[in-house]
């Protein structure tokens, strides 16, 4: 492929990547059959993805119990509302759980982490199971996040609470020390959408070519 031809399918723009995942996860499968493993993640999978793409996210990558998701990479480029947009999609996947029984028999709750910054993205792989598709360390930020979320809670990076604080209500939590950070992470989780108090649309990165 030649330079021309790379530099037309990927290029450099911020987005706002979402990490969920079940939690306790591994303890629950120990315990079961395999099929009812497969049911069990078909149906979480199913939920999550219905609410991201309803939201105006791309599912990334499925791993294990995981998902991850995009937020601004269409064809209005990243702003304010592409990254509020992640955070209902944490906050309504979470309200879609509770209550509901994945394969008709198993209550979960999960963790939501989500961090905003600079990202490669492959345009061609802009798409739904797009392996590859972004690439940069704000991916395994967000995964980092997550991990550190309370449960049931939906939990941002300082960036991201920036960019949409006029979108989403916040509370503060301690800043996490984090495994290959050298700094600890400030912290905030999200509780709930509210008006833009501005008119104000950030817009950090060029819009994507139609």
């Amino acid at each position: 492929m030649t330079a021309i031809a790379m530099a037309e399918q990927e290029r450099r723009q911020t987005v706002t990547v979402l990490f969920i995942d079940i939690v306790g996860f591994t303890s629950l499968v120990d315990e079961l059959d395999c099929a009812d493993v497969r049911a069990l993640q078909r149906d979480y999978f199913g939920l999550v993805s219905d609410v991201v793409r309803a939201g105006g996210g791309v599912v990334e990558k499925y791993v294990g119990d995981a998902v991850m998701a995009v937020f601004g990479t269409g064809a209005g480029g990243f702003g304010a509302e592409a990254a509020a947009a992640a955070v209902r999609v944490g906050l309504s996947v979470q309200e879609a759980l509770r209550g509901h029984l994945l394969a008709g028999r198993f209550a979960v709750r999960t963790r939501v982490g989500l961090a905003t910054g600079d990202v490669i993205v492959d345009v061609d792989a802009t798409r739904d199971f797009g392996h590859g598709m972004i690439s940069g360390s704000v991916v395994s930020t967000a995964a980092r996040l997550q991990a550190y979320a309370p449960h049931d809670t939906v939990v941002v990076c300082a960036e991201t609470r920036a960019v949409t604080d006029q979108l989403v209500a916040y509370q503060e939590l301690p800043p996490v020390r984090v495994s290959g950070k050298p700094r600890p992470l400030d912290l905030w989780r999200a509780l709930a959408p509210q008006h833009a108090r501005t008119a104000k649309r950030h817009l950090w990165a060029v819009p994507a070519a139609a």
